[in-house]
């Protein structure tokens, strides 16, 4: 009976991330979803006028003043007996590290593009993320309500950038401000939007017209009509054919165009996505004699494991939350799980759901579901946590930094505080605490983009009053030596330095002098990403 119950649980469950470069509209979308699912009753917009809304996902002060996702946010909540768990991502390419982490915990993505951009240089990256993760990915094309590129154009570029087979799910009617509905190409039903609010504050209103009647016709033209309907003739004849294993094998990816802005064909994708995406399925975990297991989401008992965390969200209690992506079993509130790291036992008593900043008590949980648990320093990314141990899921990816600075507090007597905040603002992963080999009391700080540093002084000044001095420092890459530290021959103007798990870490002021390195050095291996 409890199994039963289990997988009914389990099929009722989609956990996605989305996915693209800035601005196209990812974080819109999201809100969107929270409007259609009834959480929020009027959508705030993500870069609004003076007095708007910040967007829902967006918690952090920056973020809201800003109007760009920094941090990967959670939520939960139902949409049509579906529960829906979302990883709205960060598009910036300065905070990919935070995004490839959290695409581990969706079992499906969305990838959004800006119909006048097309594929852009973040997307593809993030794309191959999810192909090599073996995630399955639909493509919204948001913003048909602006001037743009051909639809075939579009799914073409798809195609050829991304090596993959696109099917168009719906297919737009109208263009730019003419942009007016959506063909459902499986229903042969054309959906009419109309809008009901300024920016898309409320939901669309939706006329239904079977696609080939005299009411559609009517609506459109004569020669608009025609155009639809060659269009989707041409679609049928040359366009691939839909093929949903193909979709969960990650040959394929459904397209969806529609305006997020407007809600203008958003419900249409929700209601298809919600039939689409897989629900959570068994995950590969590496045992502790060195072989590979399957962990079963129904039939193993609970486990779990970190992939993120977060310092600050609730700004009362300053206090760490780890986030915890459910892969087995039931969760109960106060469960006592393994600490598979530190080789004990942990009570998880104090779980929380999140719709953005904001946190419910969480009683019960199922596989898919993500779930906050107050950090007491216990917990770092990539932890496994389970009833049974005799086991850890795969690593989580790092990535060598290529900016590098020392911080410091500009006033003496802040310098616990600054302490404070680095402790914890490290432990989140974006950015990396570096010691040098000669000066260990030194500290080197290092990020993936310069923007990082931005939030890190940000986030001291405005979460713990700390102004901060930062110096940059020459070295433009790095890596981590694997190999015997004593036999490495340095280069003129490399350093050698040790992270906070104390493995030695190289930095380079030039790819050049990175290369010549590894020539020098043929008994050792300079590594730029641990998995």
């Amino acid at each position: 009976m409890l199994e039963d119950q289990l997988q009914e649980a389990i099929t009722k469950r989609r956990t996605f991330a989305i996915i693209s470069h800035p601005d196209a509209g990812k974080t819109t979308l999201t809100e969107k979803l929270l409007l259609y699912s009834g959480m929020i009753h009027t959508a705030g917009m993500v870069r609004g006028c003076k007095g708007r809304k910040a967007a829902a996902s967006d918690w952090m002060a920056m973020e809201q003043e800003r109007g760009i996702s920094i941090t990967a946010s959670a939520m939960q909540f139902s949409y049509k007996d579906t529960v829906i768990n979302v990883l709205d991502t960060p598009g910036h390419q300065d905070f990919s590290e935070d995004t490839y982490r959290t695409l581990t915990a969706a079992d499906c993505a969305i990838m959004v593009i800006d119909a006048a951009k097309g594929v852009e240089m973040q997307t593809r990256k993030l794309f191959e993320v999810c192909r090599l993760k073996k995630i399955p990915v639909l493509t919204f094309i948001n913003k048909m309500d602006m001037p743009g590129r051909e639809p075939l154009d579009l799914m073409h570029e798809v195609e050829n950038v991304l090596q993959i087979q696109s099917f168009a799910m719906n297919w737009p009617i109208g263009e730019a401000r003419g942009f007016k509905g959506v063909v459902d190409r499986q229903k042969k039903e054309c959906l009419f939007f109309q809008k009901t609010a300024p920016g898309g504050a409320q939901k669309a209103d939706t006329i239904i017209c079977p696609l080939k009647s005299e009411e559609t016709k009517n609506k459109l033209g004569n020669d608009e009509y025609e155009k639809l309907i060659q269009d989707l003739e041409l679609l049928d004849m040359a366009g691939n054919t839909f093929n949903h294993d193909d979709f969960l094998q990650g040959k394929l990816t459904p397209v969806f165009f529609a305006s997020a802005l407007t809600n203008f064909g958003v419900e249409t994708f929700f209601d298809a996505f919600i039939h689409l995406a897989p629900s959570p399925h068994k995950r590969l975990a590496d045992t502790i004699n060195g072989g590979e297991i399957e962990i079963d989401p129904v039939t193993t008992p609970f486990s779990a494991y970190v992939f993120k965390l977060q310092a600050n969200m609730d700004r009362r209690h300053r206090d760490s939350m780890a986030f915890l992506r459910i892969c087995s079993g039931r969760f109960e509130r106060d469960l006592v799980v393994k600490h598979h790291r530190l080789g004990r036992e942990i009570r998880l008593s104090r779980p929380h759901g999140m719709v953005a900043g904001g946190r419910t008590t969480v009683d019960l949980a199922y596989p898919g579901d993500i779930i906050g648990v107050i950090n007491p320093g216990v917990f770092a990314i990539g932890d496994t946590i389970s009833l049974a141990g005799g086991f850890n899921f795969k690593p989580l990816p790092q990535f060598q930094p290529e900016i590098f600075a020392r911080v410091s507090p500009q006033e003496v007597d802040k310098r616990k505080s600054f302490d404070k905040g680095i402790l914890q603002l490290t432990s989140e992963g974006a950015i990396q605490l570096l010691k040098s080999y000669d000066m260990l009391s030194e500290s080197i700080f290092g990020a993936v983009g310069r923007l990082q540093f931005e939030v890190m002084q940000y986030r001291l000044k405005d979460e713990y009053g700390v102004e901060t001095r930062l110096t940059p420092l020459p070295y433009l890459c790095s890596a981590w030596l694997i190999g015997d530290l004593k036999t490495f021959k340095k280069t003129t103007s490399c350093l050698l330095v040790q992270d906070r798990a104390e493995r030695p870490v190289v930095l380079f002021t030039s790819q050049w002098e990175k290369q010549y390195a590894i020539k020098q050095n043929p008994d050792h291996q300079l590594v730029d990403m641990l998995a």
